[in-house]
């Protein structure tokens, strides 16, 4: 059984509040989402659902203040085991299936639409939050509970070739079921973190606790159930609504820190986002940022606000 609880004020403060979302018991106990939000100083018909991404959590206000400035009330989603929603008894960042997240999803959708009375409700989704997104946007194409998605470099495929991409996944995924909570690979402050951060070589501030700049390790069932959720993406999906799909124009591949890491995707191979975008459904627009980072959002400027004129044109055109 699903439930929300009151709005409260945000650790944003205001404007932002936020309601829990209350979701059934899994194997640690007990779990839940928040959704955060932020009204529009007139009444609005239309309203912007925000989705992070891996080692993340809603942090970035002046994405609130492009889609308020726009007319739109803003909401973002910390989804189970992430940031405001993260618990002391749970594994931070963990799943086991990408489609755990469809009921908070689910959820912020009807309180968006039902409770607070929209008619039109547009995803803007980053990274692993894109892939989710889009999962979910599929699974409920025939209710129209997506009028368009907005990705910000979504996560398509494993930054790794195909030659290691394939026997690894048959690996993790043989040995993700006896251990799905077994970390993969070593922890280090990493070059993405380094670049966005503001005690390193960033401009932004944020809470290290959720999202540490070595990040979370990313846990051997978690990262089959990203695995299967891109073979499903990419055996085709039937999303009715308009896409947009953003993503740098390069990536960052140096094992050591390099200035080059603020004008790059310094976490997945742009190609691949590229390559199977078209596989999202039957309306698909792709752009490419120059000097973008892999959240574009968080880009340095000025390929931060190239990708909000880009979205802003895109808006114009299909919402």
């Amino acid at each position: 059984m699903v439930g929300t609880d009151a709005l409260q004020i945000d650790v944003l403060g205001e404007p932002y509040h936020q309601r829990v979302i209350e979701l059934p018991d899994d194997d640690e106990g007990p779990v839940i989402a928040t959704l955060v939000s932020r009204k529009a100083p007139q009444p609005t018909p239309k309203a912007a659902l925000y989705l992070h991404g891996y080692n993340d959590y809603f942090f970035q206000t002046h994405i609130a203040d492009f889609f308020i400035e726009r007319g739109y009330d803003f909401y973002a989603l910390d989804l189970r085991k992430y940031g405001r929603s993260l618990q002391p008894h749970q594994t931070a960042n963990y799943v086991s299936s990408l489609a755990d997240y469809f009921p908070e999803l689910d959820e912020a959708a009807r309180i968006i639409r039902a409770d607070d009375e929209h008619d039109t409700m547009v995803i803007f989704a980053h990274s692993t939050g894109g892939l989710i997104s889009s999962l979910w946007a599929h699974s409920r194409s025939h209710t129209g509970a997506v009028d368009g998605l907005v990705l910000n470099s979504p996560f398509f495929d494993f930054n790794t070739s195909w030659m290691v991409r394939r026997p690894l996944a048959a690996v993790i995924g043989r040995v993700a079921g006896r251990l799905p909570k077994r970390p993969f690979g070593s922890r280090g402050v990493s070059l993405y973190g380094q670049s966005l951060h503001q005690d390193y070589n960033g401009e932004w501030v944020y809470d290290l606790s959720w999202k540490p700049v070595s990040s979370f390790p990313a846990r051997l069932g978690w990262l089959h159930a990203v695995r299967l959720g891109q073979q499903r993406l990419r055996a085709g999906l039937d999303i009715t609504a308009p896409i947009l799909v953003a993503h740098s124009s390069a990536s960052f591949h140096a094992p050591v820190w390099d200035d080059a890491a603020h004008e790059a995707d310094a976490v997945l191979n742009v190609e691949h986002i590229s390559r199977w975008a078209p596989a999202l459904g039957r309306h698909v627009t792709v752009v490419r940022i120059d000097g973008g980072k892999h959240d574009l959002t968080l880009s340095r400027e000025p390929a931060r606000q190239r990708f909000f004129s880009e979205t802003q044109k895109w808006l114009g055109a299909y919402i």
